[in-house]
This record gives C-alpha cells, structure tokens and sequence, in this order.
C-alpha cells in the first residue's frame, strides 16, 4: 500500500489525538491520501476497508458516531454510511 501512516513514528502514538481530519469520499481503486485511524459518519450505515496490510474488512450497520479502525482505504463497494470524516 502507498497510503503514509504518519501516526505510526510519532511521539502521540496511533491511541492519541487526532492530528488532522480529512473528508472521505469511498473508492474501489483510490487510498486515501493518508491513512486514518478512525471514521466519523453521519448517516448510519455500513463501512467497507482496506486495513494498512491490504486486509479487507467490513462492519455490520453501524448508527452515526466515531469508529476506530486503520484504514489505508474506504471502499465503495459495502459502504452505505455516508458523511465519513477520516481521523488521522
């Protein structure tokens, strides 16, 4: 995967506060520019990823709320949340 995980080598450690946010918008083909370690959605729904070691996961629906994961990606295929914001 080409996505950086600038959490990983920094002194706030990847259980720390977010650095940044990003808007997500999912993709079958595109990483994100970087890697989040968690998601915001707004509307309730499924989320769909690639974890940093190309592992694809999915969760079960999920109501509006802040979820914790690595993802390198945010597929379009099985993800019915929307308003996604990536935490890195």
């Amino acid at each position: 995967m080409s996505t950086e995980f600038p959490f990983r080598a920094s002194s706030i450690g990847s259980s720390g506060p977010a650095i940044q946010s990003i808007v997500v918008t999912p993709s079958d083909s595109a990483d994100l520019p970087v890697a989040v370690r968690a998601v915001t959605i707004n509307v309730p729904g499924t989320i769909a990823w690639i974890n940093w070691t190309g592992v694809a996961c999915m969760t079960g629906p999920l109501p509006a709320g802040t979820y914790t994961m690595a993802a390198a990606r945010i597929r379009a295929t099985g993800t019915t949340a929307t308003g996604i914001t990536g935490w890195v």
